[in-house]
């Protein structure tokens, strides 16, 4: 019930309902919720003006000071959502590498009967990540300071290629246990697979000698860096066949 100027009032029914505590608790979970959101947009904006800066000026020319300095707030604060620039850059190097390479797995359906075409997908979706404008500025940057940093290539290997290299080896045991490639080292033939693909158009595209390719001499790139794979690592027994 409310009081107002001395008449008693009908509590809502929303508050009439519902015990003071359960009140209190919603109330709370809401302003949690919203800390969250505003905490993640936080993040999200920290991350976005360091993808800049880095790419623009190189990670040791990046300071924390510039990206705190360019986003408007402390260093403090800064701090408060990445310890240091190796795990700002860490996490960049994360959202740049990880997410778009774990798509290019996701959308290959099961291994079937088809080895040749799953490869060919693959390769097309993996040089088509690997070459495009972003994922080539973070490659350069990572060649250009890593001898003066080694830490950051570390961070890029684990990061990107190691993961990378995990999710080919995964799909090469698949293969080689549905008989569609030869018995062994499923890792090592995923090595030998990316190498392939990335043959010639990928160092060309790093040092600029290339523009980014169009779909179709990606796909053709790919069908022949297949076929030769296949040579060595097809399963025998069906050239016998």
């Amino acid at each position: 019930m409310t009081v107002l100027y001395g008449h008693i009032l009908p509590a809502p029914a929303s508050v009439k309902n519902e015990p003071y505590g359960m009140v209190r608790i919603m109330s709370l979970s809401e302003n949690v919720q919203t800390e969250n959101v505003k905490s993640e947009a936080r993040r999200r904006a920290i991350l976005d003006v360091a993808r800049a800066i880095f790419l623009a000026e190189g990670y040791a020319a990046t300071s924390m000071s510039e990206i705190a300095a360019r986003l408007g707030g402390s260093k403090g604060t800064l701090y408060n959502y990445f310890r240091s620039k190796e795990e700002l850059f860490a996490a960049f190097m994360i959202e740049t590498c990880q997410g778009p390479a774990n798509a290019v797995f996701d959308r290959l359906p099961p291994v079937g009967d088809d080895a040749r075409a799953a490869l060919v997908e693959l390769g097309a979706g993996l040089l088509e990540f690997i070459l495009r404008e972003e994922s080539m500025a973070v490659h350069r940057l990572v060649v250009a300071e890593s001898g003066r940093f080694p830490e950051l290539g570390r961070v890029f290997y684990e990061t990107g290629p190691r993961l990378g290299e995990s999710r080919l080896g995964e799909f090469m045991r698949q293969a080689m246990g549905a008989g569609l490639l030869r018995q062994g080292d499923p890792v090592e033939a995923g090595r030998w697979f990316k190498a392939l693909i990335l043959s010639d158009i990928y160092s060309r595209r790093l040092w600029g000698v290339i523009s980014d390719p169009a779909p179709a001499e990606i796909r053709s790139h790919a069908i022949q860096a297949v076929d030769i794979f296949l040579a060595a690592f097809g399963d025998a027994s069906k050239d016998r066949d």
